[in-house]
């Protein structure tokens, strides 16, 4: 349309790209490819859900009270510096919207999430890509890409799609380093299935510039659902507030996730059992001659000879029925990010690799 453009920026954001579901022909796919839980959500989640259907045609409340009440008292945390949103992203939108914008960079790392410089040049800032070390965060190289422009620091721990983890004290030293100049965006969708990790809330505890997000789509498993939040010093939750729509969760969002958190017994099975599973299978990869770092989340990144190996078990698989992840957007050409499923579901993917690669 002529004179009419949309904002700098936007139009160099390549569109998000999910897992995929199906496989033409097959009724038996296996789904291993957007890190979902196999187990579920929590029978006490799926129950709160359906009980609010009788009050569809009333508007939820505004401020999610209940459920930040119940995030809080699980996770220790100060309710009132609790903010919800449509999933973690939205969260992170929102962080995006109020502390960057043109001529701003915002900081990523080489594999990190893709939604991160697809935030950045959604709000007109430039995405800087700092290098990671054998793919892991390096938070030097993310201090040597600070400039007088650098807003905010996108960082996922554990790390999607790598697995791996910042340790703490390089935490602490990297949000030390952008103080008084940018945001340090904690991202824990996977905090959870790490035993005895707080998710980046003691962070924000000692640094004022520390925001943490995290996710029901994960090990709560209402990823259809998105519901995710952010915690963070009162003074940025009050500004992230000021962007964020007053009914953007339903009343059927917000039971099921304040039933899904309380639920601690069903998130302990679930952390368990990936861990098991998690093990076993990245051992499997292993004996294969598949290349696998320790994984701290509920995937495996498998790292093959090169991108046409890679290339070649992910068509073996789908033969199969299995659909996992490419992750050469991500700069691993090579490599295929593997769910933890069940133990049907991991000793299946291990027997067709295991014949893929000749090791049976």
């Amino acid at each position: 349309m002529a004179g009419i453009a949309p904002q700098p920026g936007i139009m160099d954001i390549a569109l998000y790209v999910s897992g995929e579901s199906a496989i033409a022909g097959r009724s038996d796919v296996l789904k291993l490819s957007s890190n979902e839980n196999p187990y579920g959500c929590s029978d006490k989640a799926r129950a709160a859900y359906l009980a609010a259907a009788p009050e569809l045609h009333r508007y939820p409340n505004t401020d999610h009270a209940p459920l930040r009440r119940a995030i809080g008292e699980i996770h220790g945390l100060d309710a009132d510096r609790i903010v919800c949103g449509v999933g973690s992203d939205e969260v992170l939108q929102f962080v995006a919207q109020a502390y960057a914008g043109p001529g701003d960079e915002v900081i990523t790392t080489t594999h990190g999430f893709s939604m991160y410089p697809i935030l950045a040049r959604a709000v007109g800032a430039v995405a800087v890509v700092a290098p990671e070390a054998e793919r892991r965060i390096d938070v030097d190289a993310i201090l040597s890409a600070v400039t007088e422009r650098t807003r905010i620091v996108f960082l996922a721990n554990p790390a999607n799609p790598t697995g791996t983890m910042v340790p703490e004290a390089e935490l602490d030293r990297l949000a030390e380093g952008l103080k008084g100049q940018a945001l340090l965006v904690h991202d824990g969708a996977y905090a959870e299935f790490v035993e005895g990790f707080d998710g980046g809330a003691g962070l924000v505890e000692a640094h004022e510039n520390v925001v943490m997000t995290r996710t029901f789509s994960k090990i709560h498993g209402l990823g259809g659902l998105r519901i995710g939040w952010g915690y963070a010093r009162r003074e940025v939750i009050d500004v992230l507030n000021r962007l964020r729509q007053p009914f953007n969760l339903s009343q059927g969002q917000m039971a099921a996730a304040e039933a899904a958190v309380r639920d601690v017994a069903f998130t302990r099975f679930c952390r368990d059992e990936n861990a098991r599973w998690r093990a076993w299978l990245s051992d499997a990869l292993r004996q294969m001659g598949i290349g696998c770092d320790q994984s701290h989340a509920n995937f495996v990144l498998a790292r093959f000879a090169d991108a046409d190996e890679a290339g070649a078990a992910d068509a073996a698989l789908r033969a199969e029925g299995i659909i996992v992840r490419r992750v050469a957007g991500y700069g691993l050409p090579e490599a295929l990010r593997i769910t933890v499923g069940d133990e049907a579901a991991c000793r299946r993917i291990a027997g067709v690799l295991a014949g893929f690669k000749g090791t049976r």
